[in-house]
């Protein structure tokens, strides 16, 4: 009776005890596990919020060192720039001086070479290579000298030129991306973790590009750097040069110029004595010719005096001659005739300096045909070296550029 009491799916109660021990143990020993995982949740949220905040912090430091070196790069950047622009509008003003002292050389060369070409034109002894000439032809060849050294100059400055833009073309190129890097790293230092607009970029860490080291990233503004100076320091180098080649050709020029002139004023006066010592022996050689001319006159007319009395004499003693026998006598009379004959005959011979006169006459004259022609030859002279050679030298302006 007692079996058929018993429920055989009911279990015993040392089952359920030991059931409930098992639910409790198992649940107790879950609780204890997500426990431990909630407490390591929790540390490993916080170890990675602080990790993230102290690598966040790191990175805004980082980039606000990056932006003041930036910053430092530009400023030197845009100083060298300054510089370099500075001197190349410096420059450029130094070339037009060049250009005008060149230019300036055409004129004074011009007019040397004139005053050679119309010297030429000197005749006679007068054509002379004198000491204005010598000094005319090292004043052109003092000018071609130095329009040579100013083109050679100028070359070179228009290569310092070319040498400081291509300087400053790169200070630009990278002043520009000093700009932009600097743009862009200003834009990511001001983002925050509540920026609205940030998003995630999948190939943000994809190292693609031409990427370079810090150390040539400094090298490269460095070498530009270092080029600005050194084109800096060539293109002051030249400004001296030029202010120097600029002052001596000036004095050069003007030391040549005033010894040209004063040769052509020695020159002139040397002319001008010659001319008047040459016009005063003319008129004594035209006073000797008038009284040589008076002279022949004389001579003339004293000649013909004696022709009466030497016809009368050799009459007389033709006729004497003729009488007769015994009467044909020596006489005093006929002494005196020859006498006479003899003496006036003497006289006419002595006089034969008629002939002598007449060939200084000659002389005198050929010899005034000569002074003409040398006062002539002066006067060519003077109108070449006082006329037309040192009025136009008058318009020669050596100016310093």
């Amino acid at each position: 009776m007692a079996r058929l009491l018993q429920d055989p799916s009911k279990f015993h109660p040392s089952v359920w005890s030991t059931a409930n021990n098992q639910h409790r143990a198992c649940a107790e020993s879950q609780k204890s596990r997500s426990e431990c995982m909630t407490a390591e949740s929790c540390r490993l949220v916080d170890e990675i919020a602080k990790t993230t905040q102290k690598t966040q912090s790191d990175v805004n430091k980082k980039l606000e060192q990056r932006l003041e070196e930036i910053k430092f790069w530009k400023q030197e950047l845009d100083n060298k720039q300054e510089q370099i622009v500075y001197e190349i509008e410096t420059l450029l003003t130094f070339r037009n001086r060049l250009e005008r002292a060149l230019e300036g050389c055409k004129e004074p060369l011009v007019i040397a070479q004139k005053c050679l070409l119309y010297r030429q034109r000197r005749v006679g002894i007068d054509f002379v290579h004198d000491e204005v000439e010598q000094e005319l032809l090292k004043e052109t060849e003092i000018i071609q000298g130095i329009i040579a050294l100013l083109g050679r100059t100028l070359e070179q400055t228009n290569e310092q030129i070319r040498r400081n833009r291509s300087v400053k073309y790169s200070l630009d190129m990278d002043l520009k991306d000093k700009f932009t890097a600097l743009t862009i790293d200003d834009y990511c230092a001001s983002l925050t973790n509540d920026t609205p607009y940030i998003v995630y970029a999948d190939n943000a860490m994809k190292l693609e590009g031409n990427f370079v080291s810090p150390e040539d990233w400094i090298d490269f503004s460095n070498v530009n750097v270092e080029n600005a100076d050194k084109q800096r320091n060539n293109s002051l180098a030249l400004r001296a040069l030029i202010d120097g080649i600029l002052s001596q050709i000036a004095n050069d020029m003007r030391k040549q110029c005033e010894v040209v002139n004063t040769a052509f004023r020695n020159r002139v006066r040397e002319v001008k004595d010659a001319k008047h010592k040459l016009e005063t022996l003319l008129a004594m050689v035209m006073d000797e010719t008038a009284s040589q001319e008076k002279n022949i006159a004389a001579l003339k007319k004293a000649i013909a005096d004696k022709e009466g009395p030497v016809k009368l004499a050799q009459t007389r003693l033709e006729a004497r001659n003729h009488r007769p026998n015994v009467e044909l006598c020596y006489d005093s009379v006929h002494s005196s005739l020859m006498g006479e004959i003899q003496e006036i005959t003497k006289n006419i011979q002595r006089q034969a300096a008629l002939a002598q006169a007449q060939s200084e006459l000659k002389g005198l004259s050929r010899r005034q045909l000569s002074l003409e022609e040398e006062i002539k030859v002066k006067e060519n002279t003077l109108y070449i070296d006082e006329v037309l050679c040192m009025q136009m030298r008058e318009s020669v302006c050596i100016n310093n550029y």
